[in-house]
């Protein structure tokens, strides 16, 4: 009897360590269209960056819960830039594939040359610079490689460029050349429209096609990408088509859900479907999290649900409608040594050697503007350059991951001329941000907060202090639909310069657009030239969601 019971405790011991709790998003804040590929035992995810730089970050991960960001795709301004882009245009949607020992990375540059291919034989890189793709018209293209064939499928213009109403789009496909990185043959249009043209269904996209057990599956989001947003699955014999609706579409949405509910996640789809490491399917896709209505300031974020096969079909999250903030799985946790990137964390980014590869900048990475080492820490150039324009800034940024959270940072900087200013931002996009700034008023030095301008294309002064000295930590707090700013002389006696600013100023529903919120470092001169140099020791960021709690 006592060796059935320690054999009994011992099966359930190794239950408990196979067990997993996922806590979503897994990928906080702004980090929208996912896409991921398994690769053996190894997952690689990717996401859009849109006109910020490096661009498309990849991550890594055992369990598809712990996610190491391992490189960028483009980090070299040789492959790309996006000066001229707004905030949320350059790239969308990326797509990553395996085949053959090479990885593959698809993407759209809305505004500049269309779609493209990237090569790596290291996920990590460095990747090849792109080679565009003419033919291929249209937006979020990904690949599919069949035993002898490959494919590459996107969503394109409607029959003949005619739109029977508005948002009518098909998906389309050519077969593609993984070597020499080129479509062969003609197009042939996969969907019009979306699952039933009848209802006019708007915005099909974002499509991937995977195989099981004998049927090629196209799986794509539809609605648009806020509160309509879903997801839908077709199938086919045939990796050309015809496909054939699944009858109980979508497979995954939050549209019809009561919008009042409490700590809702709404506008889920964009997703794509993977194994696990359970054998079991598990769907990746972008939700948000509103604070109020559709205000949300994190941006679409990256969630994780599991998949449940109904008669050859996948239903996503099927055992309840609402997505979960948390759920479990019959695997085991493989943790990584890097920053988390779902639930509560706080951690510092320091500049002694290195850009941390999660941090980003405005439309290229120019290295002449900052400098970092062990004593400064990171020391920026004031540049004539503003966040307003459609530049390369002194502009240094870092994701809000919380609805709750905040971002400090220690600053030396001492400003000889009104219009030269350092401090940080929270950035919304061009004319929608706060901007907490140390500079100089009828010769004393003062802090500063300024509001973007949508309508007058500048900035408003909201308020100022006296201060003195070169040194100066700041602090901007996240609470929800509010913002509170601060500052310190004395390494942390915080004093408030501002409570309660609107932070449905910085919502996406507000802006418009598809970026979330940035914490950023910023220097200016505002259209001037300078000499003059701001120095950052640090930039802390901690969040706590009350969600995460329970």
């Amino acid at each position: 009897m006592k060796k059935i019971i320690l054999i009994l405790i011992g099966l359930y011991s190794g239950l408990c360590q196979a067990q997993i709790k996922f806590t979503n998003p897994i990928m906080s804040g702004f980090y929208p269209d996912p896409s991921v590929t398994k690769v053996g035992d190894d997952y690689y995810l990717v996401n859009s960056t849109f006109a910020y730089f490096p661009g498309v970050p990849v991550f890594h991960s055992k369990d598809l819960k712990n996610w190491k960001q391992i490189g960028n795709v483009i980090d070299r301004p040789s492959q790309m830039t996006f000066f001229g882009d707004q905030t949320s245009r350059g790239l969308f949607a990326p797509s990553i594939n395996f085949f053959k020992g090479t990885y593959y990375m698809t993407c759209t540059n809305i505004d500049k040359n269309g779609n493209f291919v990237m090569t790596a034989k290291n996920p990590a890189g460095p990747w090849s610079n792109p080679v565009w793709l003419p033919k291929v018209r249209g937006i979020d293209p990904s690949l599919f490689f069949d035993q002898d064939k490959a494919y590459i499928v996107y969503n394109s213009d409607p029959p003949g460029n005619k739109s029977l109403y508005p948002g009518h789009r098909t998906i389309r496909t050519f077969e593609f050349d993984p070597v020499k990185l080129n479509v062969i043959g003609e197009e042939v249009q996969l969907v019009n429209g979306g699952v039933d043209i009848s209802k006019k269904p708007v915005w099909i996209e974002g499509p991937h096609i995977f195989k099981r057990e004998n049927w090629y599956y196209l799986c794509a989001a539809e609605g648009g990408t806020s509160v309509n947003h879903s997801q839908v699955i077709l199938r086919s014999k045939n990796a050309t088509g015809p496909y054939i609706p699944y009858e109980k579409n979508p497979i995954l949405t939050q549209r019809d859900l009561d919008p009042n509910r409490k700590d809702p996640i709404t506008s889920a789809g964009h997703a794509e479907l993977v194994e696990g490491p359970d054998g079991k399917t598990y769907a990746v896709f972008l939700a948000v999290r509103p604070y109020e209505g559709n205000h949300y300031n994190t941006g679409r974020e990256t969630f994780i649900a599991p998949v449940k096969w109904e008669d050859g079909w996948p239903i996503i999250n099927p055992d309840q409608k609402e997505i979960p903030y948390h759920f479990n799985a019959g695997f085991k946790e493989v943790k990584q040594t890097a920053p988390p990137q779902s639930g509560n964390f706080a951690y510092r980014t320091t500049f002694e050697n290195k850009i941390d590869q999660s941090l980003l900048f405005l439309r290229t990475n120019d290295t002449s503007w900052y400098k970092l080492d062990k004593v400064n820490g990171l020391t920026m150039k004031l540049l004539p350059e503003t966040c307003m324009g459609l530049g390369n800034p002194a502009f240094i940024g870092k994701r809000q991951q919380h609805l709750t959270g905040s971002a400090t940072t220690e600053m030396t900087f001492e400003a000889q001329k009104p219009n030269e200013k350092a401090g940080m931002l929270i950035f919304q996009g061009e004319y929608n941000f706060y901007y907490i700034c140390k500079s100089i008023k009828e010769g004393k030095q003062v802090v500063q907060l300024y509001q973007g301008n949508p309508k007058t294309k500048t900035m408003d002064l909201i308020t100022e202090a006296p201060i003195s000295g070169k040194k100066v930590q700041f602090k901007i707090q996240a609470q929800r639909e509010f913002y509170s700013f601060h500052f310190s002389e004395n390494s942390g006696k915080w004093k408030l310069l501002k409570d309660k600013a609107d932070g449905k100023f910085l919502s996406t529903q507000t802006a418009g657009g598809f970026v979330g919120s940035l914490f950023a470092l910023y220097a200016t001169s505002s259209g001037e030239p300078s000499k003059n140099i701001a120095s950052y020791k640090w930039l802390d960021y901690s969040g706590n969601d009350a969600v995460y709690n329970k």
